[in-house]
């Protein structure tokens, strides 16, 4: 099974819907393997955004990941990473798609609710930033024989 990043941003917070999201998120049936309140630092932040620190927008971008903690979630399931990517929408929430979590509840670029990992090699890289290894759950998941055809068990 993969993993996946997911950070409900400031926004979700301010909003009262953090719940509303993880819902969902594990209504499509991830299964959650590490959960918690976290604040970012400027440190954190450089690196996690390292692609963005050169541009002139990000200072504002770091600013608004501090106004509250964030939740940090690592999800797991068949295809973790994409089914995130679908159930989330794109990141121009004006443009997601309706029935996505940005397409009904955000109309942002930037505060556009969540951020999740956009590969599988990025996930791989941004989990163990946000989850030391003693932060992520090995469980069963019982409804795995109803989510899942046996062939597509790991």
């Amino acid at each position: 099974m993969e993993r996946t990043l997911v950070l409900l941003k400031p926004d979700a917070i301010q909003r009262d819907l953090v719940g509303e999201i993880i819902s969902r998120l594990e209504r499509k049936g991830l299964k959650i393997a590490g959960l918690k309140l976290m604040t970012l630092s400027d440190e954190l932040l450089r690196e996690h955004y390292s692609h963005l620190v050169e541009r002139p927008f990000f200072p504002e971008v770091k600013s608004f990941m501090q106004l509250t903690p964030v939740v940090a979630l690592c999800l797991e399931g068949k295809g973790a990473v994409a089914v995130v990517r679908q159930t989330v929408g794109i990141t121009n929430s004006r443009e997601a798609a309706p029935g996505t979590i940005r397409g009904e509840f955000s109309m942002s670029m930037q505060a556009n609710l969540i951020h999740c990992s956009d590969s599988l090699e990025t996930a791989a890289v941004e989990v163990p930033r946000f989850f030391k290894p003693q932060e992520i759950f090995e469980y069963d998941d019982v409804q795995a024989t109803y989510l899942y055809n046996s062939s597509e068990r790991d």
